[in-house]
C-alpha cells in the first residue's frame, strides 16, 4: 500500500494514487463535539486524514523577538487583546476563532516608519535543523510542509486594510516597501524549506472577495506576482521537488494562469460559491492540482449527509481519476456543520476515493 507522501506526490503530477487524500480543520467548539462524538482526541487518525508534518522555523538562541511595544504605549488596549507576532493589536470578536485587527502602522506619515518597522531577519538564522526532520518525517509516509506564510495579508494587518490598499493607489512606494521586506524575508524561509527537502511549500493570500480580486489584476501583477514568482522560482531551482501550495479565498478566475506560470501547483480552497470550478478544470485541470472543493458556505453547514456524500462523489468522479485532487472543505468548520455531515464527508472520501 502505497504512504501518503507517496499518494500525494503521485496526486501532484497527475497520477492515480493509491486513495485520494484528505484533511480538514474545525473551530475549537466544533473540534471538542467532534472528539466526544469520536471518543478520541485523534480526529486526524481516526477520520483517515492524510499524514503530514510542519517542518517548525525556530528562533535561534539568543535572538530575542522585535520589541512593538512603543507603537502602543498610550494606547487603551481591551481587555483579553494581545500583541500579535508581527506587532498587530488583535481583539476577540466573540464569534468563534475571529479577532479584530489594530494595525501598527495606522497612522504612518513617512515612507522611513514603514523602512524601519521591525522584521524578523530570518537569512540570518541558522535552520539546518530542517534536514533532519524532513528526513525523519519522510521515511515515515509523511508529507513534510514548509508554511511560507503570507505577503498581502502581513502588509495590510501592519499598516492597515485601508491604508495599504490606499498606498497601492497613492502611495505605490509605501505598499512595495512594506511587500518587499515580506517578500525577502518569505524568500528565505522558502529557501531553508527548499535546501530541507520539503514535499510542500504553504503559502497564499486571501486577494479576492466572492466575486472579484480585492484590487485591480493589474495592481496584482505589478506588486504581488512578482515577488512570489521570484520566490517559488528560486525556492524550485534548489529543490525541484517542491509543491507550492496556494490560497485565496473568493473568485480568483483571473489570476489562476498567472499564478500556474509562476509556479503553483495546488490551489486552494477552490470554493464553488464563488468559482466555476468545472470550468476552471477544463482550463487548468492537468496543470494543477486542487485542493477544496467542498463548500462551507453551503454544503457542509446546510446540506444533508446524503448530499455531502453526493458532492464528494461528483468533485471525486470529475476532478480526481488521474490525480490532480486532494479534497478538503473550504475553510476551518464552522460549529453550525452539523456532526453527521462530517461522518458522511469523510466516509464518502474513504468510499469513493480508494483505487488500491
Amino acid at each position: 500500500m502505497a504512504t501518503d507522501r507517496e499518494n500525494f506526490l503521485a496526486t501532484t503530477v497527475h497520477r492515480r494514487p493509491g486513495r485520494i487524500l484528505y484533511h480538514a480543520s474545525f473551530t475549537e467548539d466544533l473540534r471538542r463535539r467532534v472528539v466526544e462524538h469520536i471518543g478520541t482526541e485523534d480526529i486526524a487518525g481516526y477520520y483517515g486524514f492524510y499524514a503530514s508534518t510542519y517542518i517548525p522555523i525556530r528562533r535561534p538562541e539568543g535572538v530575542p523577538a522585535p520589541d512593538y511595544t512603543r507603537y502602543w504605549e498610550g494606547y487603551d488596549r481591551p481587555a483579553g487583546s494581545w500583541i500579535n507576532g508581527i506587532g498587530v493589536l488583535e481583539i476577540p470578536s466573540g464569534v468563534y476563532h475571529f479577532t479584530g485587527y489594530v494595525s501598527p502602522l495606522r497612522n504612518a506619515t513617512s515612507l522611513k516608519e514603514l523602512e524601519e518597522y521591525p522584521l524578523d531577519d530570518i537569512a540570518s538564522w541558522d535552520l539546518s535543523y530542517m534536514r533532519q526532520m524532513v528526513e525523519e518525517a519522510r521515511a515515515a509516509g509523511r508529507v513534510t510542509v514548509g508554511s511560507v506564510g503570507h505577503m498581502y495579508e502581513t502588509a495590510w494587518q501592519i499598516r492597515g486594510y485601508e491604508q495599504f490598499l490606499m498606498d497601492t493607489v497613492e502611495r505605490p512606494a509605501w505598499a512595495e516597501c512594506l511587500l518587499e521586506r515580506l517578500a525577502t524575508n518569505n524568500l528565505a524561509k522558502a529557501v531553508a524549506f527548499a535546501r530541507a527537502g520539503v514535499d510542500m511549500l504553504h503559502c497564499g493570500d486571501d486577494v479576492a472577495n466572492q466575486q472579484a480580486l480585492m484590487f485591480s489584476p493589474s495592481v496584482w501583477r505589478q506588486m504581488h506576482l512578482p515577488r512570489w514568482t521570484r520566490v517559488w522560482r528560486v525556492a524550485k531551482e534548489i529543490h525541484p521537488e517542491s509543491r507550492v501550495w496556494y490560497h485565496s479565498d473568493g473568485n480568483i478566475t483571473e489570476i489562476v494562469g498567472d499564478l500556474i506560470e509562476a509556479g503553483m501547483d495546488i490551489l486552494n480552497p477552490v470554493q464553488p460559491e464563488c468559482l466555476d470550478t468545472d470550468a476552471l478544470h477544463r482550463r487548468y485541470g492537468r496543470r494543477i492540482t486542487f485542493d477544496g472543493c467542498i463548500g462551507t458556505q453551503s454544503t457542509m453547514p446546510w446540506g444533508t449527509p446524503d448530499e455531502v456524500r453526493a458532492r464528494v462523489k461528483e468533485v471525486i468522479e470529475k476532478y480526481g481519476q488521474e490525480g490532480g485532487l486532494i479534497v478538503s472543505p473550504t475553510h476551518v468548520l464552522e460549529p453550525e456543520v452539523p456532526l453527521a455531515n462530517i461522518d458522511a464527508l469523510f466516509e464518502a472520501c474513504r468510499e469513493y476515493g480508494t483505487f488500491e
